[in-house]
């Protein structure tokens, strides 16, 4: 475990996977200045980063009727950093959402997801973290994406 600026390898991040969305999504972000360093997994949680913005893009680009928008933002909620990764894509079908942290399940198509992305982006902010991995979603609007991580870096979860 490293103290990070999370704001910093959020926008490295998203500078990084640029090709994957800049076609299908415009990006904007609102990032708390004033947010402490957290004690994290530096390339594990650079991994959830880019698992949830791929993860947009995709939903994004499954509304072919238009453009869409991602959104991250940070901010601090007493003890924690909370990070939310949203889009305008399809949203998460009511039958599946709780199945959607499970491995290899999957929503998209044959060579488009492996369902390990979000399998792994739970298992790390939970388990390796101690923080919690949710999300807020509609069909036909879009999902969002709630990751909170301890500011105190607690210890992980065994």
């Amino acid at each position: 475990m490293k103290a990070i600026d999370l704001n910093h390898a959020i926008e490295s991040t998203l500078t990084n996977s640029r090709n994957e969305w800049k076609y299908v999504a415009d990006t904007a972000t609102e990032f708390d200045p004033q947010l402490p360093v957290v004690r994290c997994l530096p390339g594990e949680f650079n991994q959830v980063i880019l698992n949830l913005v791929v993860n947009a893009a995709h939903a994004i680009a499954d509304v072919k009727a238009r453009s869409g928008e991602k959104s991250v933002t940070t901010r601090r909620d007493g003890g924690w950093e909370e990070i939310r990764v949203g889009d305008t894509g399809t949203g998460i079908p009511e039958a599946v959402r709780s199945q959607i942290f499970t491995p290899f399940f999957t929503t998209k198509e044959v060579g488009r997801g492996t369902g390990q992305g979000l399998a792994i982006a739970h298992a790390v902010v939970v388990k390796k973290h101690g923080g919690t991995l949710d999300f807020e979603t509609e069909e036909g609007k879009g999902t969002t994406f709630i990751i909170r991580l301890p500011i105190d870096g607690a210890p992980p979860i065994p």
